[in-house]
């Protein structure tokens, strides 16, 4: 509605001041002044005039104002935009300047627990793989290019074959006959299989589809009905004279050359709200690096002089990765006292009252052996690679945990931030170093025992999200590679056991095949190998709501527990797909047991989750520095700065991921071809979804190092 004549006040001699604020930072303040009853007047005119002119004025100056506002704003925008494709620009050039690929890095991977890395002849099976296909779709790109300009192109996938046979001789030139056979080639031999195979991916989408609404459905019961787990009011402690349920608790705290993250997750474990008489950390430090073993150790011995009832670890021979650090530290003679061990990751920060929201479940419920709370991330916002990491962790709390957890009593450990009854992870035969998912293989183990798991969604732990692709990628890798090599390992046992025939379908199938072993192979498979090729085998059709509808739909769920994030739902699809290359990569590895399923490489932290804390923890060091004794922290510190110039000599770089850039020319390469069918809506997701891998494959969706 436009502003009355009393907007501009009739009492005032110069009008009221209009303050414009800007909103691009390039633009200050600026102060208008109103115009004032001179400016309207006019000799000779009457009131009744003077009054429309002066309403005219005033309308056509407040439009000038605001069409110059919108000019701004739009300059402001384009300045914005062209600032930041020269910046791609110039990561781009840095990036194919230096030539530093993901192969080059291969040798540097450190693998804790000394297993066999992964053969190079192996890895790049995988590649050369995908550069076959890529040469034969520019080959046959082309091709069609110059039938097309031939005039021999249809405007419909589906040929004319009567007059295709009618007219094959009538071509002219060995090109013309050499284009007949290959369309009666790809008609009778590549189409039927290749649409055989495109039929098998689109009934195992649609049943994985079906799955995620069911889980979505469940979680919206879930939120409907009010489902939580209850707390059971305790009884007086007569110790710590406090009413509650307070059992003797172990905490573990399992780590390996993580100095950036070490000291606030030992204050924040140290600072739980928990009897001292009942309560014992462990810090289980796997490092090789002697400094950062004296660092844990320096700040061990300052909260056992503050009265933690805390110890520190070291293993001599480091096998078995964090399993076999987690099983070293079970064999101590003193862990028979505690009755419930919780765990926690190097860089997750418990809040003070953890255990008295999680341990207080297992009163008067002996079937329950595994209590796990919900991670948050204190660095979700920092780049778009944690922005879409927290779209899918949210999804996998919010949805798949709390859903198996309430309907099922099971659901995959996820390693830290859990709780567990002791007692549990002995019926279930310990940690075990079979795998490099331990984590899952404990929690599959004690639910074929007849154990119970609760998820507690309003019980959260801060930790980090990978920023940089890198780091995401090998942990991505593990991930995904890890539930293969367990499944193999677990399917005779899930089949001997003794629960129900529907536990064994949901381990099996649900759990195992379905979430596991289906999604990666047809999310690459589908989109990344058939699609394109049905731009060159035309008469195998994708229909547009298996390439459009149902992945919009998909991932529209997908982000329904991250409301915030729906701005990036169309980058989430893409990335996902992106992401499918890694995952079906490592879900082979797992399957057949190669070289890179053994991999483990500890992600990498930034520390960011610490930033809060740094003040108080500079002020509790300076205290405890007056007494302390040994190790001396000033050498420690010099050593640590010389050890940072050293690495600061071979510092990391981004680097370019030949995987993901030779789909990306594949994908580009079909979207140009789709063009001469007409294929509106496949045309686009191809050209989006190879922008997506070019943008991946040149690292620039997550931490710019250079």
């Amino acid at each position: 509605m436009a502003p009355s004549f009393d907007w501009w006040g009739k009492d005032t001699h110069r009008g009221t001041p209009v303050v414009v604020k800007m909103e691009n930072p390039n633009w200050s303040m600026v102060e208008l002044e109103g115009p004032s009853e001179d400016d309207f007047l006019i000799a000779g005119d009457s009131p009744a005039s003077r009054t429309r002119e002066k309403a005219r004025g005033k309308n056509a100056k407040q439009l000038t104002w605001v069409l110059l506002l919108k000019a701004h704003k739009a300059a402001g925008c384009l300045t914005s935009i062209g600032s930041a494709m020269v910046d791609l620009a110039a990561a781009v050039r840095r990036r194919v300047a230096s030539g530093r690929t993901d192969a080059d890095d291969a040798d540097n991977d450190v693998s804790v627990g000394g297993r066999v890395k992964e053969n190079p002849t192996v890895k790049t099976r995988f590649y050369s793989c995908i550069k076959v296909f890529l040469w034969l779709s520019v080959l046959l790109l082309g091709f069609e290019i110059a039938a097309f300009f031939k005039g021999w192109h249809f405007d419909t996938p589906k040929l004319h074959l009567d007059y295709l046979w009618a007219s094959q001789w009538g071509f002219k030139g060995v090109f013309g006959w050499i284009y007949a056979q290959w369309v009666l080639i790809r008609v009778g031999y590549l189409a039927p299989p290749l649409q055989f195979l495109a039929n098998a991916c689109i009934i195992l989408f649609i049943i994985q589809s079906l799955d995620r609404l069911i889980l979505c459905l469940g979680c919206f019961w879930i939120r409907f009905k009010k489902i939580q787990p209850v707390l059971k009011p305790g009884d007086l402690d007569l110790e710590s004279a406090e009413k509650g349920y307070f059992p003797m608790v172990l905490v573990q705290i399992p780590m390996c050359n993580e100095k950036e993250v070490y000291q606030q997750s030992i204050a924040a474990i140290c600072n739980l709200d928990w009897p001292r008489t009942k309560l014992l950390i462990q810090v289980l430090d796997d490092s090789d690096d002697p400094t950062t073993q004296l660092l844990i150790q320096e700040e061990v011995h300052k909260w056992q002089q503050e009265g933690a009832n805390i110890v520190y670890r070291h293993r001599i021979i480091r096998d078995g990765y964090k399993a076999g650090n987690l099983k070293s530290a079970m064999n101590c003679s003193y862990v028979k006292d505690y009755e419930f061990v919780a765990i926690f990751d190097a860089d997750f920060q418990p809040t003070p009252d953890f255990l008295k929201r999680t341990v207080p479940h297992f009163k008067d419920n002996e079937e329950l052996g595994l209590v796990q709370a919900r991670w948050s991330f204190v660095n979700k916002d920092e780049n778009l690679l944690t922005r879409l990491q927290n779209v899918n962790l949210a999804f996998h709390f919010e949805v798949e945990q709390q859903v198996n957890s309430v309907f099922l009593n099971f659901f995959g450990f996820n390693g830290t931030a859990g709780v567990w009854r002791i007692k549990a992870l002995e019926d279930a035969g310990g940690w075990l170093e079979r795998t490099t998912v331990e984590d899952m293989d404990i929690a599959v183990r004690a639910h074929l025992h007849g154990w119970k798991f609760i998820f507690l969604n309003d019980v959260e732990c801060q930790c980090e999200l990978p920023e940089s692709y890198e780091a995401y990628r090998k942990q991505q890798h593990r991930w995904h590679s890890g539930p293969m090599q367990l499944f193999r390992l677990c399917l005779p046992a899930i089949i001997r056991s003794k629960i129900s025939i529907w536990k064994k379908f949901n381990l099996i199938f649900l759990f195992f095949l379905l979430r596991k072993l289906i999604l990666p192979f047809y999310s690459f498979t589908l989109f990344c190998i058939i699609l394109p090729m049905t731009m060159f085998v035309p008469e195998a059709e994708l229909p547009a709501w298996v390439v459009c509808y149902i992945p919009a739909t998909m991932s529209f769920l997908n982000i329904l527990p991250a409301p915030k994030s729906f701005p990036f739902i169309v980058p989430y699809l893409l990335f996902e797909n992106t992401m499918s290359v890694t995952k079906f990569n490592a879900m082979i590895s797992g399957l057949f047991q190669l070289g890179s399923a053994y991999e483990w490489v500890v992600t990498k932290k930034s520390g960011r989750s610490s930033e809060g804390d740094l003040l108080s923890l500079v002020e509790r060091e300076q205290k405890h520095q007056r007494g302390a004794s040994a190790p001396d922290l000033e050498e420690m510190k010099e050593e640590l700065e010389k050890q940072e110039k050293k690495a600061s000599l071979r510092k990391k770089h981004n680097r370019i991921y030949t995987k993901e850039l030779a789909l990306a020319f594949l994908l580009l390469t079909a979207s140009a071809r789709s063009l001469l069918s007409a294929q509106g809506i496949h045309f686009y997701f191809l050209l989006f979804q190879g922008i997506s891998f070019l943008l991946v494959g040149l690292d620039l969706i997550g931490e710019q190092i250079g």
